[in-house]
């Protein structure tokens, strides 16, 4: 298969999905592995031809939640609910998207890094000078000043 081919995934009405590629049905570890394996891929409903892609992928990380140690605790997906329907929905979801997105470079930096304790010491040191940043940017804007810098 051509890299820029997309794998399609057929749900049927009996909620068996069917690898269109192997010609064979595919359970939802079967399409976690494809996403593992950077595989691109689209689940389409097989009746209409409704893009389901999202919703497996939903059922899959609610799979995943269930066992272990889940990633979203009660708390925020209680306010990961509360933004559907809010004026910045939106922004959530690209905010997450850009935190996943940082936090994947950020692994990635970390996992290849030959000294990896030097790298948290570095990364803790760009987050309190971009916290320091922040709070004096807050301050200013609230009071017309900057606080003082300790030495």
């Amino acid at each position: 298969m051509d890299e820029t081919q997309i794998r399609i995934i057929k749900k049927y009405a009996n909620r068996r999905l069917y690898d269109t590629e192997q010609s064979a049905y595919i359970t939802l570890d079967g399409v976690r592995d494809l996403v593992m394996n950077r595989i691109p891929f689209q689940v389409v409903d097989n009746r209409t031809g409704a893009d389901l892609t999202r919703l497996i992928l939903l059922q899959i990380i609610s799979e995943q939640e269930d066992k272990g140690h889940p990633v979203f605790d009660s708390d925020a997906l209680q306010m990961i609910i509360r933004f559907y329907g809010d004026t910045l929905q939106e922004a959530l979801g690209e905010w997450m998207k850009q935190s996943l997105d940082s936090f994947m470079a950020q692994k990635n930096i970390f996992q290849n890094a030959p000294d990896p304790l030097s790298l948290i010491n570095e990364m803790g040191r760009r987050n309190l000078e971009m916290w320091h940043s922040l709070h004096g940017s807050l301050f200013s804007l609230t009071l017309g000043s900057t606080p003082k810098k300790k030495e």
